[in-house]
Parts: structure tokens; sequence; C-alpha cells
């Protein structure tokens, strides 16, 4: 199995890419290549003691930024890092492609070149979010489609059912739909008739849910439109990291604090381990005829690392093949 790796993509390229990629090859083993600016990838490495002699090495000469707009993986950087390595996956020189860089982009990127799984409408972004009860949930959309059609939320549930259950080891899903309310009745014309679609599909639909829910594991996925969803997940970090930063302070601004810090330590490491988005790595751009990951902005050596992981499995479980089987 071949990863290619957008090694000049997000805040930390490329010596924090470069670090995940190759603690992944010591720990799950496989090939991997690397696309950037190979002078650069090559003196990072050199200067961080990283032996980089079993990798491949792809050079681009640009590289998609934060702020370039979406389309410049088309048209103003055809040779960025990211271009270069979509048009690999394309080509068939690699199994999969992971990126944690400008997020519009990789998913223009994953549309066009890569190519959808025919009959999917629009791939979206579907991250992997922590629960307080130890699991996880997929949220589709989260940001890909700000404006959705109630078709595209069903192929959402199909889509992240399948990844749920054959990569995550999830029997039989949950989905729920986001909604202002559980009653059948609420929220606008979209969710009334994603509803009715939603519940006569082939999946374990629960019905609507609120967002006050999620935290507590009602469901295995939340289907939205790509607003609703990066609200959502924006609004969930924040909150997380709000919640221990005010458990740090609450153990360490006092003598009394610290003392209680010491007898409940390894339990406040375990929720700290849970809330922790880099134990998840990445989100699929779900409808993507090729595996296409997209890792945190932020991402360092540990969420790249996991990414891999992830795109790893997602190979491994034939995902794609269930989906697109699923469309039909």
């Amino acid at each position: 199995m071949k990863i290619i790796i957008d090694a000049m993509g997000g805040d930390n390229a490329p010596l924090e890419i470069i670090k995940g990629t190759y603690e992944a090859k010591q720990e799950f083993g496989g090939d991997y290549i690397l696309v950037g600016k190979e002078d650069v990838i090559r003196d990072v490495a050199k200067n961080n003691n990283i032996d980089l002699t079993d990798f491949e090495i792809v050079n681009a000469t640009e590289v998609i930024t934060m702020d370039d707009d979406a389309d410049s993986v088309l048209k103003k950087k055809p040779d960025s890092s990211m271009a270069v390595a979509l048009k690999l996956l394309a080509d068939g020189r690699g199994d999969g492609f992971v990126s944690a860089g400008n997020s519009g982009a990789i998913c223009v990127g994953g549309t066009l070149l890569v190519r959808r799984i025919k009959g999917i409408k629009r791939p979206a972004f579907s991250p992997v979010l922590p629960h307080f009860n130890g699991g996880c949930f997929m949220l589709m959309d989260s940001g890909a489609n700000l404006e959705t059609r109630p078709e595209m939320l069903l192929q959402y549930a199909l889509m992240a059912s399948a990844y749920m259950e054959k990569v995550m080891k999830i029997k039989n899903p949950r989905v729920g739909l986001a909604n202002v309310g559980t009653e059948e009745h609420k929220g606008t014309e979209l969710q009334h008739k994603a509803y009715e679609l939603l519940k006569n599909a082939d999946i374990n639909f629960i019905g609507n849910v609120e967002g006050r829910d999620l935290p507590f594991g009602v469901c295995d996925v939340i289907v939205c439109d790509g607003f609703t969803g990066n609200f959502i997940l924006k609004t969930y970090e924040g909150v997380a990291k709000a919640l221990m930063k005010k458990v740090k302070e609450l153990f360490s601004n006092s003598l009394k604090g610290k003392v209680a810090a010491a007898f409940v330590m390894k339990d406040l490491k375990k929720m700290a381990k849970e809330l922790d988005y880099n134990e998840y790595g990445g989100a699929p751009i779900m409808g993507t005829c090729k595996p296409v990951f997209k890792a945190h902005g932020s991402a360092k050596a540990k969420t790249m690392k996991n990414a891999i992981r992830l795109t790893k499995e997602y190979i491994e479980a034939n995902v794609i093949d269930e989906i697109a089987e699923s469309i039909k």
C-alpha cells in the first residue's frame, strides 16, 4: 500500500508532516510519497535526524496556503504540492492521499482531479469527533457544501454509515438529522424532505437530533448542510478547549487543587485523550472515487500519523466500494 503525502500543507509543514509520516511508517509499515519542495524536505529531514532513505520524494515548486482560493489547486498553482499529489493519486501512483492544507482546495482538487464516485452529487467533509461516553460520531457535512439538497443529505448518511461500520467498527450505526428540535415537524423544508428520505432509507435512522445531545453519544452519524456542520464543528472544538483550560486552572491555581490533582491525574489524562481530536487524525472527503483525507490544519506529528492510520484502514475496508454499492 502506498500513501501520497502533501508535505507542504498545514500550519506546521513540512517538519511535523514529515515526522508524522516517518512515525506512521515505523508503526504501520507501507510505502509513502512525500510531495513538495524537494530541497526543503531534505534539509528539514536532515536537520531533525529523520531518515528518508525509504521514502519517495516528488518535487513540486508551489505551495497552496490557507489564504489561497479553493480553485488555486487547478488554476493559479497547478505545480503546488497539493495539486501534484492529487494528480499522482488520480494517475494510480498511490492508493490514498493525506494533506493538512487548505480545506477548500482539497475538496475542489478531490472533486475535479480525482473525481467523484459515480452517482455522488457532492463530496463532503466528514470529521470524526469524540463524545463524553468514550466513543465518537461522524459529522456530515462540516463545511464543503454550504447549500445542500435533501437527496445530498441522504447520500451523506449512506456514506457515513459505511465508514463508521467498516473503519470505526460500529455495528448498525445510528444516524441523526441535525435540527432545532426532535419532533418530526421541526426545521425548514430541507429538514422536512430529508427526514422523509432518511426514514425510508436502508439505514438506522433515529430521527432529528439537537446539538446539545451530540456530546453524549446520542448518534454515530449526524447529517446536516455544510454551514450548520461547520458551526457545530468549530463550537464543539472551542467548548472542548475551554473545558480543558478551566479544569487545568481549577487544579493548578491553589495548593488544595494541586493536592487533589495528584489523586485524579490518571482520570484527567484519560478525559483529555478522549476529547483530543488528534486521536482521530483526519477526516475523509467522502464521495471521491479514491481515498482523500484532510488532517487538521494545525496538525502535529501525532495528528498526521493518526490520519495516515485512518487512511490505511479506509483503503483496507474497501469503503469506497461499499459507498458505490449503496448509492446504486
